[in-house]
């Protein structure tokens, strides 16, 4: 996982406390080997390729058979890892990557791995990740605080880049010492830690009140969810940006070291290390930088940062000055992704976080398996320095568009559960999954107020979208212009009921200000409803109209 360094929340904490808790440091300990024997497999695969003859493309889509299933499932992953056990889905993909692993190694040692064929174990073990990943993200706010999330996220990332730093060089040391098996053979045992781990963790669980969604409407109600939210929208359109274009340096690597510094396997593993290291560096500085730039800034100067790493490593000679330019290299990729990663958690409520971090690996992770294509593609036809220079001006154009799509300042939003909402007490029997339900929710408002109501109900407009309405309108009544008629439609209860759980205290101040403007007797009326067609039997639903609380407003009730 790509992780985050920013300032811990809650001012009494620090940047060690998650370890305070006892299973994030066991899984935080177990993934740091996981993810050192992850990379070690990584330099593994991408020389035993190279080694093979096989072709600058097929080289280049080892790095995008590994990321393209991030692409394909990890929103599917997100809507699991929302709707389930997240430790039963982290498991499981554990257990799948271990069984690739050992398969793959046995291909190797017996000499029977072909490059059409480790690209087939490379995409599997993607996959693994795909499913691994939202889940072990979202699972981090099951074993800290809320407020320790922040520095939890830190440590994760610290640990990512502990293993960057180190595992290219020791996977460089062990395929050329043994072969890119026993790298293989490596990545096997490294899994078994954080199986053991989550095997033994029962973690304790308020149980849930409603019926998981399908996976579909789970899917749909996460791309609905990132669509309606402007910060998270610009940070996947400028991670998918940033994908494209940075990943040119990690796929053609093997090409760098090969054709333009004439070095082997140690010296690619050494290559690994420096990126590794630079980003460690760019964590150990991130919280700092964050507290003299804006986050535009920050994003700008990685953009700024990685596109000169690219261009010093195709017009190099020297094993020094690409090493220098990978530890940048390092550093800007962290704080690059860090700030994108950091802007989802701190912007996505619990329930739907898993989908928005899979949409934003989808984003990004996609973007690096289009880049991976298309940059060995151009190595294939305009030679390996021309292929690393023009991703270079790729990244100075993406640093650009911040002027006109600058990443949201971060702010500590109260994303918890509002938790105001009681079925109401219904005339009629109705089931879960009868519907469509209509609501109207009818306010008075002066004619002084109505351009502030305006304001307030298309930020209203937004949220109810958001969360899962459907058919919003506003209505102005034509005899009595002070009425006005807000109304929404659910597909079924069950919908209508999991609309208002979704409401965050953040969306509280709508509610409020509507409740100010409201110059009616009381609060604002709400009626609930249930459509049906004339002429057919008796249904076992009907509609009645109910007099009760704004939803926002009122301590006990939503609509």
């Amino acid at each position: 996982m790509e992780g985050n360094n920013i300032k811990t929340l809650d001012s009494r904490g620090s940047s060690l406390s998650p370890f305070r808790h006892r299973i994030f440091l066991a899984v935080w300990i177990a993934s740091l080997a996981s993810n050192l024997g992850g990379l070690i497999q990584s330099v593994g695969a991408a020389w035993l390729m190279t080694s093979i003859g096989a072709s600058a493309d097929l080289i280049a889509l080892v790095q995008a058979s590994t990321t393209l299933p991030i692409m394909l499932f990890s929103l599917m992953a997100g809507a699991i890892a929302d709707n389930f056990d997240r430790r039963k889905l982290m498991l499981a993909s554990q257990l799948f990557l271990l069984a690739v692993s050992v398969t793959l190694s046995l291909c190797a040692y017996f000499g029977l791995v072909t490059p059409w064929l480790l690209l087939g174990f490379t995409f599997l073990v993607g996959c693994g990740t795909a499913f691994n990943g939202p889940a072990w993200q979202s699972l981090v706010g099951e074993m800290v605080p809320r407020s320790e999330l922040p520095a939890a996220i830190a440590l994760n990332s610290t640990g990512f880049n502990i293993a960057r730093s180190v595992g290219p060089a020791l996977g460089g040391i062990i395929v050329a010492a043994v072969g890119a098996f026993a790298a293989f053979a490596v990545n096997a045992i490294s899994y078994l830690g954080l199986i053991f781990v989550l095997a033994r963790w029962r973690p304790v669980r308020s149980p849930r009140r409603l019926p998981p969604e399908t996976l579909v409407s789970a899917m749909a109600a996460g791309i609905r969810y990132v669509a309606m939210s402007p910060n998270l929208s610009v940070v996947l359109l400028r991670g998918a940006v940033f994908g494209v274009a940075a990943i040119a340096v990690q796929a053609l690597m093997p090409l760098i070291v090969r054709d333009l510094i004439q070095g082997g396997p140690l010296t690619y593993g050494l290559l690994l290390g420096a990126f590794g290291v630079g980003a460690v560096g760019g964590a150990l500085l991130s919280t700092r930088l964050r507290q003299a730039l804006t986050l535009e800034a920050l994003v700008r100067i990685a953009f700024i940062g990685f596109a000169v790493c690219a261009a010093v490593a195709g017009l190099s000679p020297f094993v020094f000055l690409t090493i220098v330019a990978m530890a940048l290299g390092g550093a800007s990729w962290v704080l690059a992704l860090s700030s994108f990663n950091a802007t989802v958690q701190l912007s996505s409520p619990r329930w739907v976080v898993g989908r928005a971090l899979a949409l934003y690996q989808m984003a990004t992770f996609g973007g690096m398996a289009f880049g991976s294509w298309i940059w060995g593609a151009a190595a294939e036809r305009l030679g390996t320095a021309d292929a690393l220079l023009i991703p270079a001006g790729v990244l100075i154009v993406g640093a650009a568009l911040g002027l006109r799509l600058p990443l949201p300042k971060l702010s500590p939003l109260n994303l918890d559960p509002l938790n105001r909402f009681t079925e109401p007490d219904l005339a009629i029997d109705i089931r879960l999954r009868s519907g469509p339900i209509a609501i109207t929710i009818e306010y008075i408002i002066q004619e002084a107020d109505l351009a502030a109501f305006l304001a307030v109900m298309a930020e209203r407009r937004r949220i109810r979208r958001r969360d899962g309405a459907r058919h919003w309108t506003l209505m102005r009544d034509l005899e009595n212009p002070e009425i006005w008629i807000e109304r929404y439609h659910s597909p079924t209860w069950l919908d209508y009921v999991r609309h208002n759980e979704r409401i965050t205290r953040a969306d509280a101040a709508v509610g409020e200000r509507l409740r100010e403007l409201h110059q009616g007797s009381g609060r604002p009326r709400v009626r609930r409803m249930i459509e049906r067609q004339p002429g057919g039997a008796t249904p076992d639903h009907g509609s009645r109209a109910h007099d009760i609380g704004e939803p926002l407003t009122d301590p006990t009730r939503s609509s």
